[in-house]
């Protein structure tokens, strides 16, 4: 089984397009695959919606996606780009390993798995790394800038990072890190593809 993990610094940067495309150009993996949202305080896990109770069943929530629901969500984008299963995960900030038995239960029935999150990596060693950076956006996650150093590789549009104005985040995390080019509405290309088979292929989790 491979487990690959995609993260990123922010929000709207190309995640949820990684995931999608890695799904969709590796059919064979036939993936599972999870999105985790971890919201703040007053945001309800259930849906996301502003919430004053602090009552347990409100802390995580999981669901799986449907064939024929909605398309336009990540986890449904993951449903339409081939996965054969797709889960969205929610939780309170903070409160991620509440739902990890959950997460490992699915794990287990699972072929190969996919998980856009950087929290994740507290719980799970995952076969691949992927961080996608943003260079142009200042906000930076904390969760990111703690695993940034673990990724195997970054993905950049057109794989330049440049001069990026990231307060407190050093380059230094990803010297001597891969590189690699997104070029939108292309997020996975021919040299992402090509890096993931060979790590994967390397560690064996994907036939030769």
């Amino acid at each position: 089984m491979a487990i690959v993990v995609v993260g990123g610094h922010t929000r709207n940067i190309g995640k949820t397009s990684v995931v999608a495309g890695l799904i969709a150009a590796m059919p064979e993996m036939r993936w599972t695959a999870f999105k985790v949202t971890q919201f703040g305080h007053g945001m309800c896990s259930a849906n996301g919606e502003p919430c004053d109770c602090e009552t347990a069943e409100h802390t995580i929530a999981v669901s799986e996606e449907r064939a024929g629901g909605d398309s336009t969500t990540d986890s449904g984008r993951y449903l339409a780009a081939g996965a054969v299963r797709s889960f969205w995960v929610r939780t309170r900030q903070g409160d991620l390993s509440q739902a990890m038995p959950r997460i490992r239960k699915e794990i287990a029935r699972a072929e190969n798995v996919v998980i856009e999150s950087n929290s994740i990596l507290r719980f799970l060693r995952p076969d691949l790394y992927l961080s996608v950076l943003d260079p142009e956006t200042a906000d930076f996650k904390e969760s990111a800038k703690y695993f940034l150093d673990r990724a195997d590789a970054v993905l950049v549009a057109e794989g330049e990072l440049g001069r990026p104005g990231w307060k407190g985040v050093s380059l230094k995390l990803v010297e001597g890190t891969p590189v690699l080019a997104m070029r939108p509405p292309v997020y996975v290309t021919d040299e992402v593809m090509e890096f993931v088979r060979s790590r994967l292929r390397a560690g064996s989790v994907v036939p030769a």
